[in-house]
Formats: structure tokens, C-alpha cells, sequence
């Protein structure tokens, strides 16, 4: 089968060598791993040996975004992904994502946890999250950027694509 083999990874480990040593395509996690992306894509890159597939590097980085129509609104909509987050981090297992509107804030020991993810991830109007993908773009040197939306409510979610996608200058799209 023709297949599009990609290898994903969080750090400068044996993912990023293997990918290099193959010549396969790398994305890097910064959505769930942002302190060692940077290191990560290093490794990668200098491992990097040509392939019939790929004749140099070529990178994909994640990020967590949330889209909607002011900063204001973005920032409530994603009040409760640190709880969620605390709760993968935790060793807990992922719980159902909270309502923004009922969650309890974490303690400070809590939030420790969680911070790196919490600060990486990109919040704010269309404008503001373009702009701050446009940064991670030319930070990382990314070929392209694999984006994740998590809210309480679907329809919110599919709305901060919307929103991203329009400022981007996409067509409409479907989902």
C-alpha cells in the first residue's frame, strides 16, 4: 500500500532519530509537550538522512488553540482546560471535558502540573491566534502546523476552526 508513513514525537529521543534515519516526515508535539519540541525538531533534523520519499526535513508541530470571536470570549472558553489537563497529567485518565462554567480552579500545586501546557496554549480572537501560530511557525521552522481544538461545547470548537480558517483566507469549511 501507498501509505504516508509519519513518526510523532515529544522529545529528542529515538522517535525524532527514526524519523531523521528514514527519511520520513517528523511532527512534533508541542500541544502536549512544548518544553522539548524545539529539541526535538533538532534532533530530527540532524538525523535527517534523504529518502525516495523526502530529499530534506520536513516538520509538522501541533499546537491547542481556541478560536472565537474576542480574546474575552476565547479565554472563557477555555477556562477549564487546565482541569482537564490536570486530570491526563495526573495519571487520572482523561475526564469529559468540564463546563468552563462549573470548574473549580486548580490549587497551586495543581497548576504546576499543567502550567507548560496551560501557557503554550493558544488562546484568543482569530487575529491574535493567527499571529501566535505565525510566531510558533518561524520559531520551530515548521512545514506546516497540525492544530487542536478542545472545548466544552462541540459547536464552539468547530467555531474557532471557522473563525482560523476564514482568517487564513480557507474556504469554508466542512466538518
Amino acid at each position: 500500500a501507498d501509505v504516508a508513513l509519519w513518526l510523532f514525537g515529544s522529545s529528542a529521543g529515538p522517535t525524532a532519530r527514526e524519523a531523521g534515519a528514514r527519511g520520513l516526515p517528523f511532527a512534533a508535539s508541542y500541544h502536549f509537550s512544548p518544553g522539548t519540541t524545539l529539541e526535538a525538531i533538532d534532533e530530527y533534523r540532524r538525523a535527517f538522512v534523504p529518502s525516495a520519499r523526502l530529499p530534506s526535513p520536513y516538520v509538522a508541530v501541533s499546537a491547542d488553540v481556541v478560536v472565537a470571536e474576542s480574546d474575552s470570549q476565547a479565554r472563557e472558553l477555555a477556562e477549564s482546560f487546565p482541569q482537564w489537563v490536570h486530570s491526563i497529567r495526573s495519571g487520572r485518565g482523561a475526564i469529559e471535558y468540564p463546563d468552563p462554567k462549573n470548574v473549580a480552579p486548580l490549587t497551586g500545586e495543581q497548576y504546576e502540573l499543567v502550567a507548560d501546557r496551560v501557557d503554550t496554549q493558544i488562546v484568543g480572537s482569530a487575529a491574535t491566534v493567527a499571529a501566535k501560530l505565525d510566531a510558533l511557525q518561524e520559531a520551530t521552522d515548521a512545514d506546516e502546523l497540525v492544530l487542536t481544538s478542545v472545548t466544552y461545547d462541540h459547536a464552539d470548537r468547530l467555531r474557532s476552526y471557522e473563525l482560523l480558517g476564514r482568517e487564513w483566507g480557507l474556504p469554508r469549511l466542512r466538518i
